[in-house]
C-alpha cells in the first residue's frame, strides 16, 4: 500500500511532458509485453494494444483477455499500474483546463489573435459600446483593459476577451497585442471625481498606446474641451467630448423635436438607417457620380471624412484615396460592399 501510494505522489509531481511521455512508453511497452506473452491469443499488436487500453481505462470488454499464468499475472501488474498513471494524467488534462479557466477569467491570458478593437476601462459605456460592436460586425473582436480581479464579461460570449493590468504600462498593451489592433479606445474612469485628474489619467494611457503601436487608430474621450491641448503632443486620431456632446444633443433637442431619433440611428445600428464607410469605385470620378450612383442604389452620400459639404461639391473630382461615408440600411451597405 505505502509502494503505490508513493507511487501515485511521485506521478503527480512530475513534469506534464514527462508524464505524458512516460505514459506513452508504458503503454508501447504493455503492448509488445501482452502480445510476446500470447501471441496466438491477441494474434496482432493493434489487438494488444486495444486490450491494454481497455484494461487501463476499466472498461474490460473481454473480448481480448490473457489465458496463460504469465499472462494474467502481467495483467495485474498493468491494471495496477496503468489506471494510476491514466488516472494522473487525466486528472493533469483536467486542471490545464481548470487553470486555463481562471487565468481567462482573471484576464492574466495574452491576446493572440489581430484586427480587434481594444477598449480601456470597464464602465456602463463599455458594455454599451461592446454590444454595439458585437451587432454591428459578427466578426470583430473585442479585448477589454481593466483593473478588476476578474472579467466584468460572461466567458461565453467568446469575442469579447479580458485583460487585467494597468493601462498605463506598456505590458498591458502587449498582452492585449495592440500591435496588431485595429483601433483602441480610451473611456474616461468613472471612479475619478475631478474632470481634470480624468483627462490626466487618459493622457497617461494615450501617451502609452501611442508608445507601444503609434500607428493604431486612436479615440478617447475627454471631460473638458480646454485639456484637448493637452493631447496635443500625443498622435491621438479623434478625440470624443463627452459633456459637450450631451448637451449639444440635449440643446438639438429643445429647438427641433424629435432631432435625438436622426442621431440615435446616426449612432447606433441597432435602430433605423445606419451611417457606413465605403471606400471610392473606379467609375466614380466626381462627387456627383457617387451621389448619383449610390441614390440610385438606395444609399444617401453625406461626407468624404470630416468634409459634409458634399452638395456643394459634386462637380469637385474625389480623391483615390477617399473616405466616403453614406447613410443606408445594412441590406443596402451589404450590396455596396459585395
Amino acid at each position: 500500500m505505502h509502494f503505490f501510494l508513493k507511487l501515485g505522489l511521485n506521478l503527480i509531481k512530475m513534469r506534464n511532458l514527462t508524464l505524458i511521455l512516460a505514459t506513452l512508453i508504458f503503454v508501447i511497452l504493455c503492448t509488445v509485453i501482452a502480445y510476446l506473452l500470447e501471441p496466438d491469443n491477441f494474434e496482432s499488436l493493434p489487438n494488444s494494444f486495444y486490450f491494454v487500453m481497455t484494461t487501463f481505462s476499466t472498461v474490460g470488454y473481454g473480448d481480448y483477455s490473457p489465458v496463460t499464468a504469465a499472462g494474467k499475472t502481467f495483467a495485474v501488474i498493468m491494471y495496477l499500474v496503468g489506471i494510476g498513471l491514466l488516472g494522473v494524467v487525466i486528472g493533469k488534462i483536467v486542471d490545464a483546463f481548470t487553470i486555463f479557466r481562471r487565468k481567462r477569467e482573471e484576464g492574466k491570458l495574452k491576446y493572440g489573435k489581430d484586427n480587434h478593437i481594444i477598449i480601456v476601462g470597464w464602465s456602463k459605456k463599455t458594455a454599451a459600446a461592446v454590444q454595439e460592436l458585437l451587432e454591428s460586425d459578427d466578426r470583430v473582436e473585442v479585448v477589454v483593459i481593466d483593473v478588476l480581479e476578474k472579467s466584468p464579461i460572461d466567458l461565453a460570449v467568446d469575442r469579447v476577451h479580458y485583460i487585467q493590468g494597468d493601462p498605463t504600462c506598456e505590458e498591458t498593451f502587449e498582452k492585449a497585442n495592440i500591435s496588431s489592433a485595429k483601433s483602441v479606445v480610451v473611456f474616461s474612469d468613472d471612479n475619478i471625481q475631478d474632470h481634470s485628474l480624468k483627462d490626466a489619467k487618459t493622457l497617461s494611457i494615450a501617451i502609452t498606446a501611442e508608445r507601444v503601436a503609434p500607428d493604431v487608430h486612436t479615440t478617447v474621450e475627454i471631460m473638458t474641451e480646454k485639456n484637448k491641448t493637452n493631447f496635443s503632443h500625443v498622435n491621438v486620431d479623434e478625440f470624443i467630448l463627452s459633456q459637450q456632446t450631451i448637451s449639444s444633443l440635449a440643446v438639438r433637442s429643445a429647438m427641433y423635436k424629435g432631432v435625438t431619433k436622426v442621431y440615435s440611428q446616426l449612432m447606433s445600428r441597432q435602430y433605423g438607417e445606419d451611417l457606413y464607410k465605403i471606400s471610392k469605385k473606379e467609375n466614380w470620378h466626381t462627387y456627383r457620380d457617387a451621389f448619383l450612383d449610390l441614390l440610385q442604389q438606395g444609399a444617401t452620400l453625406i461626407a468624404d471624412r470630416d468634409k459634409l459639404d458634399i452638395n456643394r461639391r459634386l462637380d469637385e473630382k474625389i480623391a483615390d484615396d477617399a473616405v466616403l461615408y453614406v447613410v443606408c440600411n445594412s441590406e443596402t451597405y451589404q450590396k455596396l460592399t459585395s
